[in-house]
C-alpha cells in the first residue's frame, strides 16, 4: 500500500538495529522544517543511555532528533522510556523493573501531535522489536495506522531481512511510504544487484540510496543529498 494522502505522522523503521534510522529520521525532520513545518520528534523507546550534566539519563539518538527539529522540546515527552543498558527494549524494562505502558506512549504520542505540522517516530531496533511480552513495536505502529518508511541497512543478509520487514508491515496493514537503503558495510559483494532485487520486490518509492559514510572522519558526508522526500506530502 503505497500513500499518497497526507502524512502528518511517520514511523521510520529498520531491518535491525544499527542500520541508519536515526539519520533518516534526522534527515526527514531537517527536510519537513526546511518546508517550513513546525515538527516534533519522538523516540519513544531508547536503550542505551548516558547520565548528563544534569543527572538526568538521555540518548543520543534521541537528543540527535531534538536538535534537527529545531525547537525547542521536553526531553522527556519525547523520549519517554530510556535505559541505560543497549539491550531489547522490554529486556531493559524488566532490568530496571517497570514496564512499558503502550496507553502511555499513545498518551505522549497524541500531546506532541496536538501543537505541530508533523510528527517523525523513529523506534527501537527492527520492526518487530518486543515493547513487552505481548506487544511488540510493530503491534503499536498498526494500532496507530502510521505510514511507515523502512531503512534497510545494505548488508550481507539484508535481502531476506528487508523482505520478511516488508511483508510484515504490508501484513499489518500500514501504508508504507518509502524505503531507504543504507550502505553500512564498505565491503558488501554484488550491492547494486542486491538493490535490483529489492527494488523488483518491494512496492513502494525508494527514497534513496546512502552510499558508505566514513562518520569518523572530520568531512562527513550529508546524507541529505542521497534522499528525495518529496513524495512525502
Amino acid at each position: 500500500m503505497i500513500v499518497e494522502t497526507k502524512m502528518k505522522s511517520i514511523f521510520v523503521t529498520g531491518t535491525d538495529t544499527g542500520v541508519g534510522k536515526t539519520l533518516v529520521s534526522k534527515t526527514l525532520i531537517e527536510y519537513f522544517v526546511s518546508q517550513g513545518d513546525i515538527v516534533a520528534p519522538m523516540k519513544p523507546v531508547a536503550s542505551g543511555a548516558i547520565t548528563n550534566d544534569e543527572g538526568v539519563l538521555v540518548n543520543d539518538d534521541a537528543l540527535e532528533l531534538i536538535g534537527a527539529a529545531n525547537s525547542t522540546f521536553d526531553y522527556a515527552a519525547i523520549n519517554p522510556y530510556v535505559f541505560k543498558e543497549p539491550i531489547a527494549p522490554h529486556l531493559a524494562a524488566k532490568k530496571n523493573n517497570t514496564a512499558i505502558d503502550v496507553n502511555g506512549l499513545n498518551t505522549c504520542f497524541q500531546a506532541l501531535e496536538k501543537n505541530v505540522d508533523r510528527v517523525v517516530i523513529e523506534g527501537a531496533g527492527g520492526w518487530q522489536v518486543p515493547l513487552t511480552d505481548d506487544v511488540s513495536m510493530a503491534d503499536w505502529v498498526s494500532q496507530n495506522k502510521w505510514p511507515v518508511i523502512l531503512v534497510v541497512g545494505l548488508r550481507l543478509g539484508c535481502i531476506n531481512h528487508a523482505r520478511l520487514s516488508y511483508l510484515d508491515i504490508l501484513t499489518k496493514q500500514n501504508p508504507l511510504a518509502g524505503w531507504v537503503i543504507n550502505s553500512i558495510d564498505p565491503h558488501v559483494l554484488e550491492s547494486e544487484a542486491v538493490i535490483a532485487d529489492l527494488e523488483q520486490y518491494i512496492k513502494a518509492p525508494l527514497l534513496g540510496v546512502i552510499p558508505w559514510l566514513d562518520f569518523d572522519s572530520e568531512s562527513k558526508l550529508d546524507a541529505a543529498q542521497y534522499l528525495d522526500f518529496s513524495t512525502i506530502k
